[in-house]
């Protein structure tokens, strides 16, 4: 399901992935910070991949390794670009629109479309697990957007938002096997280089249109925000060089803790009852899936170990 993994060190790859799931969460509450202070989300898409861009090209000029960007799969860089800019738009617009913690509780449902994904366009033959797994999780995204769950007055989730969350939420499992593809390859810095690169100069188009005056702190936060997209980036694209998204995935859960505090911390907004009720049920179905992928990989691994010996 989840196509080749170019050096497989699954250990390395959790590790990094949970690595990963702080500098995201702090980067979502930087977005949506910036965003209450007036930042337009092209705007800030632009300086987040802007940054980035300079910022590996600038590491990798300083380490001498320049060289690790070069590629001869510049089309399927521009595929990733596309899906890539496109799923960034709808990740930024769900934390502007939802409570950070349910923007955070949605887009774990990514594994789910990962499985949807993998019968659709791989032919993958997919049983009652992962089927009961995809339908669980989807009946904690019911509970968490549901005005019946809890809900304290006036906190009703946005469907908008919640929509656009579940966008993001595909693209970003769509995107995973083409970063996986591309790992094959491409090193990490090459994918993350590429990705912004392309994409920068077409966001730049929106400036004149989006961009306004902020204050300095402001700034500061756009900073801060690119800063951790461009880190996350880089940690995303290199823990799918060393382990399988539908696996590693399941490390991103632990960014809900962090969303949480942020929520309540930064925003003034304690956790609802129904993101309690709905967010185990998502991670429990994405737990169950990531359970049948191991069994099934060590059921098609047993054959070839077989025939090895023999």
């Amino acid at each position: 399901m989840d196509g080749s993994i170019a050096r497989p060190r699954p250990l390395l790859a959790l590790a990094i992935r949970l690595a990963t799931a702080v500098v995201l969460a702090t980067m979502g509450m930087l977005v949506k910070l910036a965003g209450e202070r007036g930042a337009h989300l092209l705007e800030l898409i632009f300086w987040r991949q802007a940054l980035t861009v300079l910022a590996v090209a600038g590491l990798l000029a300083a380490w001498g390794r320049l060289s690790t960007i070069r590629t001869k799969r510049i089309g399927a860089h521009a595929r990733r670009a596309a899906y890539g800019i496109t799923g960034m738009m709808f990740v930024y617009g769900a934390v502007m629109l939802l409570p950070l913690p349910e923007a955070t509780a949605i887009s774990f449902t990514a594994p789910f479309f990962a499985v949807v994904i993998s019968v659709v366009l791989f032919g993958e033959k997919v049983g009652r697990y992962r089927w009961s797994a995809v339908a669980l999780g989807f009946a904690g995204v019911l509970v968490i957007t549901s005005p019946g769950f809890g809900l304290a007055e006036g906190s009703a989730i946005n469907p908008l938002g919640a929509a656009v969350g579940l966008i993001a939420a595909f693209l970003v499992a769509l995107i995973s096997f083409q970063v996986q593809d591309l790992n094959t390859t491409e090193t990490p810095w090459s994918i993350v280089f590429w990705f912004s690169a392309i994409t920068a100069p077409l966001m730049a188009l929106s400036l004149p249109f989006v961009s306004g005056v902020h204050d300095l702190e402001t700034w500061g936060i756009i900073l801060a925000m690119a800063l951790c997209g461009a880190l996350a980036q880089i940690l995303l694209t290199t823990s799918l060089r060393f382990g399988s998204a539908a696996v590693i995935l399941l490390m991103d859960y632990t960014s809900l803790l962090w969303a949480t505090l942020y929520g309540w911390q930064v925003f003034g907004r304690a956790a609802p009852a129904s993101l309690w009720i709905g967010a185990p049920l998502i991670i429990g179905a994405g737990a169950l899936i990531a359970w049948r992928e191991r069994q099934l990989a060590r059921s098609r691994a047993q054959p070839v170990a077989v025939s090895e010996r023999g």
